[in-house]
């Protein structure tokens, strides 16, 4: 293994040993303990550019006792307080909530973690709580089915419970229409009701909303939830035996991270989970062949999902398996290199105009040449943006409430929730909600339980133990006004 000397600020850090099998993640995190820097403010100069979290070391030359130089700020040091201090438990619950930032717990009805985790994660999303106020009371019957209907406007009035409580809420009626609607959300096991995998949750809850806040009276707009969370993919699908190819196009609401001895980060696992295998008939073989699909992004949402793929099936002791190994996640998720070139090139001017941005201040200067926001570069993007917004694909616009300036995606995520699993097997143990508030700060919803915590231990939710692990990874979309 190389050893380099980093240099930072003043200070300079000689043999730092940088582990080329593993990815450049982990040496950010050597120098989070050298440093006191998170990974995600590090920014590391190799080559003339920066170093990023799924760089290949041997493409990128680094020689032995090589000096690097790294920017960015460490975690700020909290000064004594000048009075003594107050602790939470001490605080009025009204002063704790406005202290805190966080809603109310959810009281588990017997098993109910999987769903309470995923309520306090989407209920975290204000554009799918806008959309959701906007939800009528009466329906067509002609529009959605009466299962879902209900479902919804349970939805609807659990979050507004949610806001205007204190105290922990029992979502008594959200479980009864979810057990209606899906029953296999009521199976029972010796008179108890089971626990159940929040992804399944998660998934069919979505879906229902899709459906419900689709029609043309139940809100301004009809395509609020696909807007908010799908993900539109185009593939190509090749046949190595025979040559055919093809291209197909479908939309989902989440990716998948696919877990393997090589998977170690994030990145890894999405480029597993955005190819496949699969057979078909084959029209010029006359029979079944092999197809080898890759997929690509084409549109990108408001809000990024990702699930990791950590449960299969286990045929010997005919149950629901986990893997357990580690998988780092960042706070700051780029998702440019599993883009498509049509949606590259729909990036390019957001990415100046952000990169232009964060130069600024940083105190550098930007060229007109390099910056982005060229009169002609904005109105290509402008334009381009209007037509996305007349046909099918409006995501690029901010949903929030209807900005003075359009908003356009530019393909880099900041976290903003957590579902975790602790346990073994997904028919057992536990599931959490690690949500960030509109002020930043972190609160983790363990059932009824809000409790405050560092955006430290978000990231050491990766697994690798019988701690709680990531499962779900809930994204939002950084834009730049157009």
């Amino acid at each position: 293994m190389p050893t380099v000397s980093v240099k930072w600020q003043k200070e300079l850090y000689p043999n730092v040993e940088i582990d080329t099998s593993q990815s450049p993640y982990v040496f950010k995190c050597q120098l989070y303990d050298l440093t006191g820097v998170p990974p995600e403010r590090q920014k590391i100069m190799v080559k003339g550019g920066l170093l990023k979290d799924d760089a290949d070391w041997s493409k990128l030359g680094v020689k032995e006792g090589q000096k690097l130089m790294m920017m960015g700020t460490a975690d700020e040091i909290v000064k004594a307080p000048e009075k003594g201090p107050i602790f939470a438990e001490d605080m009025p619950e009204e002063e704790l909530v406005i202290h805190v930032g966080h809603s109310a717990g959810l009281f588990n009805l017997g098993n109910t973690c999987y769903m309470n985790s995923t309520v306090q994660c989407l209920h975290s999303v204000p554009e799918l709580k806008s959309a959701l106020i906007k939800y009528p009371r009466p329906v067509r019957s002609n529009e959605v089915d009466q299962t879902s209907h209900l479902l919804t406007v349970a939805t609807r009035d659990l979050f507004n419970d949610l806001d205007k409580n204190v105290k922990p809420v029992a979502p008594m009626r959200f479980l009864t229409e979810l057990r209606k609607k899906y029953p296999q959300f009521a199976q029972l096991h010796n008179g108890v009701y089971m626990q159940q995998d929040a992804e399944e949750c998660w998934t069919q809850l979505i879906y229902t909303l899709s459906q419900s806040l689709k029609s043309p009276s139940s809100s301004e707009d009809p395509d609020a939830v696909k807007r908010l969370f799908g993900i539109d993919l185009v593939s190509r699908v090749h046949c190595p035996e025979s040559g055919e190819e093809s291209t197909e196009a479908e939309s989902v609401y989440s990716l998948k991270c696919h877990i393997s001895q090589e998977v170690n980060h994030l990145h890894e696992g999405l480029k597993h989970g955005l190819k496949s295998e699969l057979e078909k008939a084959s029209p010029s073989l006359g029979r079944s062949s092999l197809y080898l699909k890759d997929s690509r992004i084409n549109d990108l949402p408001r809000y990024l999902t990702i699930q990791f793929v950590r449960f299969f099936w286990k045929r010997e002791s005919n149950q629901k398996a986990k893997i357990l190994r580690k998988v780092d996640y960042p706070l700051e998720l780029d998702v440019y290199d599993f883009c498509s070139d049509d949606l590259r090139k729909r990036l390019e001017v957001p990415r100046r105009i952000l990169r232009d941005e964060e130069g600024k201040k940083l105190g550098l200067k930007t060229s007109d040449k390099n910056s982005g926001s060229t009169d002609n570069d904005v109105k290509m993007a402008e334009a381009e943006a209007s037509s996305n917004r007349s046909g099918n694909s409006s995501k690029s616009e901010s949903v929030e409430d209807a900005p003075e300036k359009e908003k356009a995606l530019t393909g880099i995520y900041d976290l903003v929730a957590v579902l975790t699993h602790k346990g073994r097997s997904a028919d057992s143990g536990h599931y959490v909600a690690w949500v960030k508030q509109e002020n930043g700060k972190w609160i983790q919803f363990d059932d009824d339980n809000p409790i405050p915590q560092r955006e430290d231990d978000i990231t050491r939710l990766s697994g690798g133990g019988d701690w709680h692990m990531a499962y779900i990874c809930m994204y939002k979309a950084r834009v730049v006004p157009m």
